[in-house]
C-alpha cells in the first residue's frame, strides 16, 4: 500500500491464512470453535471498524482496494498492531464470494450477548428463532431488523447461525448493528416473565391479521422454520398469533418476506402509539 509497508509474510503463511478463511466460510464447527467469522467488502469492513468489532486479521489486495477510506483504515489498523496480510488479486479472488472483488476482508470475532444482560423495554422488538433452513433468509431478517430499529435476535438452541457466510452477505451490513443471544427455552421463559414481554407469533391460523394488531412494547416476535412453521414450544410462548392474509394461490410466504412484513408492522404500530400518546 502506497507509503506503507505490508506484513512480510511468506507464501506458506499466506496460504495458511487463505485456508483459514475458507474454513470460516464453509465449516460451521470451525467458526463456532474459534468464535470467528469472515467478512469482505468495503462497507462491511468500515462497519466492523466503526462498531469496534475485534479483528483477528485483515487481508487486502493493493491493486483491488481502491476506496480511500478503506485504505486509510487498513493503515490505521496495521499501526495499532492488527495483523495485515497483503495478497495478490488472484489470491484475494480465491476466497471472494461477491460479484466484484473489493480488495479487503477481515477475520472478525463473533459478538454474542448474554440473555440476562439485555432488556426489552427500551427496544422496538426482539425476534426469536429456533431454526432457519436458508442462511439467506436469516440475513434478510437481520437486514430488516436493523432497518426498522429492531434490537436483535434470540436463538433458541444451536441450529441457526447468523455468522454463516450467506447470512452475513444477505444482511448487507445490518448484522453489525444487531445484538445476538443464544439460549434455551427455560432461560427464555424466565427472561420474558421477568420483563413482562409479550410473545407474538406468526401463523396461518392466527386470530388477527398482522396489520390490524396493536403490538405492545416489549414485543418478542416468534418466527417459525420455513416449512414447518412455529413449533409447539414456540407457540406456547405466544400470547397472540397473527396471520398474514394470502389472497392468491400461494399457501405461504418466504420467511425473509414474512418476517420483514411483521417487523415493519411492529414499527408502524409502536410509532403510531407513541404519536397518539
Amino acid at each position: 500500500m502506497a507509503g506503507t509497508k505490508s506484513s512480510s509474510l511468506d507464501r506458506p503463511e499466506v496460504e495458511a491464512t487463505l485456508v483459514r478463511i475458507e474454513r470460516l466460510q464453509f465449516d460451521r464447527a470451525y467458526r463456532d470453535t474459534h468464535s470467528l467469522f469472515y467478512i469482505e467488502g468495503v462497507r462491511n469492513f468500515v462497519q466492523v471498524i466503526d462498531r469496534r468489532f475485534q479483528i483477528s486479521a485483515i487481508m487486502f489486495s493493493e491493486k483491488l482496494l481502491i476506496a480511500p477510506l478503506a485504505r486509510k483504515m487498513v493503515r490505521s489498523a496495521r499501526r495499532s498492531g492488527i495483523p495485515t496480510i497483503s495478497v495478490t488479486p488472484e489470491q484475494f479472488r480465491r476466497v471472494c464470494k461477491t460479484e466484484r472483488a473489493s480488495g479487503v476482508g477481515a477475520i472478525v470475532r463473533q459478538r454474542w450477548f448474554k440473555l440476562d444482560d439485555i432488556s426489552p423495554q427500551a427496544d422496538l422488538c426482539w425476534v426469536v428463532l429456533e431454526n432457519v433452513r436458508s442462511p439467506g433468509n436469516l440475513g434478510t431478517l437481520i437486514r430488516t431488523s436493523e432497518a426498522v430499529g429492531g434490537a436483535g435476535f434470540i436463538f433458541v438452541g444451536g441450529r441457526a447461525d447468523p455468522f454463516d457466510a450467506d447470512a452475513v452477505r444477505a444482511s448487507m451490513g445490518g448484522l453489525f448493528a444487531q445484538k445476538f443471544v443464544r439460549t434455551d427455552f427455560r432461560a427464555l421463559s424466565r427472561w420474558m416473565c421477568h420483563h413482562g414481554c409479550h410473545g407474538v407469533g406468526a401463523s396461518p391460523d392466527g386470530a388477527a391479521d398482522f396489520h390490524s394488531f396493536n403490538y405492545p412494547r416489549s414485543t418478542v416476535l416468534f418466527l417459525g422454520e420455513e416449512r414447518q412453521g412455529l413449533t409447539k414450544q414456540q407457540r406456547d410462548f405466544c400470547q397472540h398469533l397473527v396471520r398474514i392474509p394470502m389472497l392468491g394461490a400461494a399457501d405461504s410466504l418466504n420467511l425473509g418476506v414474512a418476517g420483514s412484513l411483521l417487523m415493519y408492522e411492529v414499527y408502524r404500530s409502536q410509532t403510531s402509539q407513541f404519536c397518539n400518546g
